[in-house]
This record gives structure tokens, sequence and C-alpha cells, in this order.
């Protein structure tokens, strides 16, 4: 039951993670670039003089998201069970 938890904790953290990619997080007053992803912006298309490839991700705010979306979706998972016991 805990292994199951674990996993699908871990699956919906990053769909959740990747889906929050389509969320703006840009701070009011913010010229030049639009951040995407919540709660920490992982990805990040430049407005301005955009060179070649326009997009940048940040791996490091990745990796935190998918953290943070994992053990918030693993604690209501894990408080769904214990209610439904």
């Amino acid at each position: 039951m805990k292994t199951r938890i674990a996993v699908g904790s871990v699956l919906v953290g990053v769909a959740v993670t990747l889906l929050t990619g389509l969320v703006s997080n840009t701070p009011p007053r913010w010229v030049g670039a639009t951040l995407y992803g919540y709660p920490l912006p992982w990805l990040t298309r430049m407005i301005v003089a955009p060179e070649y490839y326009p997009w940048r991700t940040d791996t490091g705010n990745f990796i935190v998201d998918i953290i943070i979306w994992t053990l918030a979706i693993g604690a209501l998972l894990l408080i769904l069970t214990r209610i439904k016991k």
C-alpha cells in the first residue's frame, strides 16, 4: 500500500509540475521574458532579442518543483487513505 502511494505521488507530482509549465508565473513589471511554472518558475521564454531559441529551462527549479508537488500529493494521498479507513 505504501509503495503504491509513493509511486503514485511521484507520477502525479511530475505530471502536475509539467502542467504548471503552462501557468505564467511572471512577476509584475518583469520585462524581457515570460516565466512559467509554479511555485518556482522553471521555464523561461525570452521576448527581447531571443537569439536562436527563446526557451530556457532551469533544471534546479524543475527538480525542486517535482519534489514539492510529490510531497504535497503524497501527503494528500496519505490523508485520504487514513480518512477512508
